[in-house]
């Protein structure tokens, strides 16, 4: 049988996928779903002077990092202003409390069933810290004389209506997970980022245009940055694991071995210390910007110019620096409590299943923390520098004016190749060849 080139094989899985009926209703719903989205981002909140507020993210890079997430939608203030980020730091804290409290310890040892009253219980908890979260971005904007009245009544009506987009994207999300393809809250995020990057990137281009050599360069190292991603992402270390089998034949008992491996991720974190270490990193500006005074600059405005992700070499040391080191110890951190709630040795020693040359128990679990040790810490390394990696390219390029969140390529190739692996899934259940080789 003749091999297909890779770009013909890729137009036959495209052209596959909408001729399946149920992958094709699958991928339109979700498109759909996408859809709705996009428009919510689109319906704005009262009680903000829209141009002080343009002029705002103009002017700070950390509120436009913060709207690319958002897809426009903060830079607009509509209703999906805070996207889904209140369910994943609910989330977060959910995965990081249920090692710690013995009744949630117990729930994620039941199955499906405790599962989802963990869900519930993360839905729940995601209420108040919308809730929290929008009541807190009102105040910085009122001191950023952007919000046109602070009265009760309307900040209760503004923070309701931001709450309530939340939970709407969240129950968006889980219908996308459960009809459509992909993750369902990954994507959300996903198309927030790719609505609003194009723009985002023309007007910093625009703004570059007089320094087109470091223009060429930074495209070039962006570029490079995300052949990185990609492979970082994918790369894993291989443990070989063997299986006692027992079969019965002819009255006989035989014992047969099979051979398989655990695939150990150097990433196995993900983006979430990303997460945790650009909100302790920009927590020492947003409680500076409750204290600011444009007309008569205080400490408050200096803690806010050196807390800055815009600013240059050498007072963005300080920003970057603190970036970089957080990234690596919550990189261990996180990667150290997934680890320990997989309970790899146990369940290989349950399984009937052995690492070659090491004894089953505490030896395989003492060889398997030092191994995933050795990755991570190859890991967090890596995944510091492509944190800061927008910081360098500025230094190498001289063009200040473009930043690319390191946090935002992680999101996207992940999404990207998580979607793309489970499309190719279901072509490959159906005998169809897939994008990937």
């Amino acid at each position: 049988m003749q091999r297909r080139e890779p770009q013909s094989r890729l137009i036959q899985a495209i052209r596959d996928m909408f001729l399946l009926p149920d992958l094709r209703r699958k991928l339109l719903f979700t498109l759909g779903i996408l859809v709705v989205f996009r428009f919510i981002a689109h319906a704005p909140l009262p009680g903000v002077d829209f141009t002080a507020l343009s002029n705002l993210f103009a002017q700070n890079q950390l509120f436009g990092m913060l709207d690319l997430f958002s897809g426009g939608a903060m830079r607009r203030f509509s209703v999906a202003t805070m996207g889904v980020y209140p369910y994943i730091t609910s989330s977060i804290i959910m995965q990081l409390l249920v090692p710690v409290i013995p009744n949630l310890q117990a729930l994620s040892q039941q199955g499906e069933i405790g599962q989802r009253k963990i869900n519930r219980i993360t839905h729940i908890l995601t209420i108040p810290l919308a809730a929290l979260q929008g009541y807190g971005m009102l105040v910085i904007l009122q001191g950023q004389n952007v919000v046109v009245s602070f009265e009760p009544l309307i900040v209760v009506t503004v923070v309701a209506s931001m709450t309530a987009g939340t939970m709407f994207l969240v129950w968006l999300g889980e219908l996308i997970t459960e009809r459509g393809i992909g993750n369902g809250i990954s994507l959300i995020i996903f198309a927030g980022i790719i609505a609003g990057l194009p723009t985002m990137l023309g007007q910093s281009i625009l703004a570059a245009s007089d320094n087109p050599m470091g223009l060429v360069v930074f495209i070039i190292l962006v570029l490079a940055t995300l052949v990185f991603v990609v492979a970082f992402i994918e790369a894993h270390r291989r443990i070989p694991v063997q299986y006692a089998r027992t079969t019965f034949r002819s009255g006989r008992m035989y014992r047969q071995s099979g051979a398989t491996y655990i695939p150990l991720r150097v990433n196995t974190a993900g983006m979430i210390p990303l997460i945790f270490a650009i909100a302790v990193v920009t927590l020492p500006a947003t409680i500076a910007s409750y204290f600011a005074n444009q007309s008569s600059p205080n400490f408050a405005n200096t803690i806010m110019h050196v807390f800055n992700p815009g600013a240059t070499f050498p007072l963005g040391l300080v920003y970057w620096g603190a970036y970089f080191l957080l990234v690596i110890g919550f990189t261990f951190f996180y990667t150290m409590i997934i680890f320990e709630q997989l309970g790899l040795a146990k369940r290989l020693q349950e399984q009937g299943g052995f690492i070659p040359g090491i004894r089953p128990g505490k030896a395989t679990a003492d060889y398997l923390d030092r191994i995933i040790r050795l990755i991570t810490f190859g890991g967090a390394l890596s995944l510091g520098l492509v944190a800061i990696m927008p910081f360098i390219a500025q230094g190498i390029t001289s063009v200040a004016t473009i930043t690319v969140s390191s946090m935002a390529l992680l999101i996207v190739v992940g999404v990207a190749l998580d979607t793309m692996k489970q499309v190719e899934a279901q072509l490959t259940m159906r005998r169809y060849e897939g994008f990937l080789k």
